[in-house]
Order: structure tokens, then C-alpha cells, then sequence
């Protein structure tokens, strides 16, 4: 390595980082809560303290909503703030550095070892805790990047950018607010989970809202009636085989995953008195979209496979079917990009094993930076499986890995 590598290495403060995250994970920044705001703030203050020149907005929520491309929401949100911290050199940013600083909710309580899912338990050598995974630990190990930078004193001369959002759960909001700031990048890294892989595609997801009709009656007299809830069992069905038939053939990135554009009904409420006849399931799920698949084309699919469904009932009367909360596009590295060669001699220069190439089945902020020309892919650290559940948590010594690499990486972009 050269002596500048050694150098960040060197000033990497381990212990600082460890105690960063825990501190990190006790915010229970959920999406669209004061919490997350807060945690903006922090961290605005912590890329200042290493030495960054940090730019602080509160989001146009209105005026966001009304630009092309916005990518949903499904949070009651009052207010978002965007954060990017640059330093080093002029023009554009060699590398930016991205994570988002929201979670989704903790479910049952009784679920979480100690009931308490954001008091950052660490036990041996993994930190429990909801966001430990996704993806606090990918946050601040974009901080400890920028910190060891500056406590090894070391000049860049290509800038380096840190990007901290919001709202990424429930669409991509504080990605596509940077975006529309004017920050950019030659090349982004988010330090999203990968488990010792290194992420170059993302697949897309859509929400979407299915009402299906029934007719109420006395469940006394329940033949006068049509059960909203038995006449979706076929428009499932039919969801079922729209499933099986996208996921036929599948490109070689997603290698090993026997799903890669899963569709799921996650909520389904119908009835509103035990005997009476429902006239109206509502359900809700999501929407596995393909590589480079124009959305519009996906929803298109959906919709003619809900009318598809085998019932004289649902000819007479078909769902209705809407596109609510986040709309998450497909997404990839261009193909041959330097950047997944970087990130792999990074990761192999510091000890790490070979990285996997790999493709994602959920969507991510990924899309919306290479759809605004900046090439993107995901490294960091955690386990995907971890992410969402009362179980969440991260390996420290991952954790730290991660910065190792990224250390090294970001001064062969911007201090070559």
C-alpha cells in the first residue's frame, strides 16, 4: 500500500466507531418521525467536526411531490432534511458515500430480546438492535471514513462526499431531494447490507392497493350475499401465477436467488361486523419490478392479471386497483464501470475475502443516483436477512471491516 493508505488505516479509531453506532441505533429515527430529523442534525454536526463543508436543507416537500419522478411516499411525513457533507479538491466529488438514516417500525415489543429494540445490546462481538443492519452501521461507517481522513491530516485532491437522507423505507424522498439540490457524484457507494457480496443491481418494488367488491347480507342469510373475501381468493391466485411466470427467467447477476421479483400481499383488512357478509377487501403489497423494466410496463402487467382472475362475480365487478406509497424503479451499475473493481481490490487489500458480484431483490436509493448518470452500487456491512426483524443486528467486526476498506478506497478516488 502507499504510504497515504497506511495512513487512514492508521487513524481509523475503532473504538470511536463502535461507540458512534450504539449511540447511533439508541435514536429511534423511524421514517417520518421528529427522531429522523433529529438524527440529521447529528450527523450534519459530526461531518462538520470531521472537517467538512456541510450543506443543511429542509426539503420542498410540495415542491417535490410536483417534480417528474418522485418516488412515493408512505409515512405521514411534516418535514425532511437533507444533509451532504464534501471536502477536498474542487469540482466534482470522486466518490460519494451514502446512508440513510431511517427505520421501519419495531413490530411486537415481546418480539425483541430485553423488549427494548433501540438499546444497541452488544454481546460478544454483535450489535443488536433495530437499524443496527439497516443500516446504521453502513451510515456511520461513511463517518468514520470521513474522520479517519481528517485525523490522518491527509489533503485530498478530488473531493470526497458524504450524503446523509431520509425516507429511503418508504420510497427514496431524501435521495431524490439531494438529487434535485445539485449534488452529485463520478461514483457512489451505499453502504447498504450486502453479507460479504458487493450489490450492482437493485430490481424494483411497487406498492399497490387492490378493492375488491362483494355484496353485503346477513351472514344469517349469507347466499344473498357475495363474500368480498372469497371472491379474492382467485385475483390471489391469479397474482400467484404472474409471479411464477416473471420469475421464469432471470438474469445470471441474481445467481442463487430463487425469487428475484417476488410479489407479496402484505395487508389485507375486510368485514366490519362478525355477521354480516363483507362487501370490501382492501389489500395491500408489493410489486417486484425487472431489470431495466420500464414501471409503467410492470404496473401494466399487474393490472391485466388482477382482471384475469376466474370469477363471474369480478367480470361483473373488477377490482380496482391503485398505486399508492413508494414506487422503487429498477437499478444497476453500467456494465464494466471501474467502480466494482475498486471496491473489490479495496476489500481484498485489506484483508477482506473476494466479493461475490450480486443483484438485489428489493429496491433502494440505488436507482434514483444512477438514474440521475451517477454510476452506484452497495457495499457495506450486515446481513440483509438480519434487516426488519426483532432479531436485527450486525457483526462488529464487519462493521469495521467495511471501514477499512472504504478508507482505502476513498483516498485512491480522491487522493490519487
Amino acid at each position: 500500500m502507499r504510504d497515504v493508505e497506511t495512513r487512514v488505516l492508521d487513524a481509523i479509531d475503532e473504538s470511536d466507531a463502535v461507540n458512534l453506532l450504539a449511540e447511533t441505533v439508541r435514536v429511534p429515527s423511524i421514517t417520518g418521525t421528529d427522531a429522523e430529523s433529529e438524527l440529521q442534525h447529528h450527523f450534519a454536526g459530526l461531518l462538520t467536526e470531521a472537517g467538512m463543508d456541510v450543506d443543511v436543507w429542509k426539503l420542498d416537500l410540495d415542491d417535490l411531490r410536483g417534480r417528474d419522478g418522485f418516488p412515493g411516499t408512505e409515512a405521514p411525513r411534516a418535514e425532511g432534511y437533507g444533509v451532504v457533507g464534501v471536502t477536498g479538491g474542487d469540482g466534482v466529488p470522486a466518490l460519494a458515500l451514502q446512508g440513510h438514516v431511517d427505520v421501519v417500525p419495531v413490530g411486537d415489543l415481546a418480539k425483541w430480546e430485553g423488549s427494548d429494540p433501540f438499546a444497541a445490546r452488544i454481546s460478544g462481538d454483535v450489535l443488536h438492535g433495530r437499524g443496527a443492519c439497516d443500516m446504521k452501521a453502513g451510515l456511520v461507517a461513511n463517518v468514520a471514513v470521513a474522520r479517519a481522513v481528517r485525523r490522518a491530516g491527509i489533503r485530498l485532491t478530488r473531493p470526497l462526499a458524504v450524503h446523509c437522507v431520509v425516507s429511503e423505507e418508504d420510497g427514496g424522498l431524501g435521495a431524490f431531494g439531494t438529487l434535485a439540490r445539485g449534488h452529485t457524484a463520478e461514483a457512489a457507494v451505499i453502504t447498504e447490507p450486502t453479507g460479504g457480496k458487493v450489490i450492482t443491481a437493485n430490481a424494483g418494488a411497487l406498492t399497490f392497493r387492490l378493492e375488491v367488491a362483494g355484496r353485503a347480507a346477513h351472514g344469517g342469510a349469507r347466499l344473498e350475499g357475495v363474500n368480498a373475501i372469497e371472491v379474492f381468493w382467485p385475483v390471489f391466485e391469479a397474482i400467484r401465477r404472474l409471479e411464477a411466470e416473471r420469475n421464469r427467467d432471470v438474469p445470471a447477476v441474481f445467481a442463487g436467488n430463487p425469487l428475484p421479483y417476488p410479489i407479496e400481499v402484505g395487508t389485507v383488512r375486510a368485514g366490519d361486523w362478525a355477521s354480516t357478509v363483507p362487501d370490501l377487501l382492501v389489500a395491500e403489497g408489493r410489486l417486484g419490478v425487472l431489470l431495466d423494466e420500464d414501471p409503467a410496463a410492470a404496473r401494466a402487467a399487474f393490472e391485466e392479471a388482477v382482471r384475469s382472475a376466474a370469477h363471474p362475480w369480478l367480470r361483473e365487478n373488477p377490482p380496482v386497483v391503485t398505486w399508492p406509497g413508494g414506487q422503487f424503479a429498477s437499478g444497476r451499475l453500467p456494465a464494466g464501470h471501474p467502480l466494482l473493481a475498486e471496491v473489490r481490490r479495496a476489500v481484498a487489500d485489506t484483508g477482506g475475502a473476494a466479493l461475490q458480484e450480486a443483484a438485489a431483490p428489493y429496491g433502494s436509493d440505488l436507482r434514483l443516483y444512477a438514474g440521475g448518470g451517477i454510476p452506484t452500487l452497495h457495499y457495506g456491512p450486515g446481513d440483509v436477512r438480519f434487516a426488519h426483524a426483532p432479531r436485527e443486528q450486525v457483526a462488529l467486526k464487519e462493521f469495521l471491516d467495511t471501514i477499512r476498506a472504504l478508507a482505502v478506497l476513498t483516498v485512491r478516488r480522491c487522493a490519487p
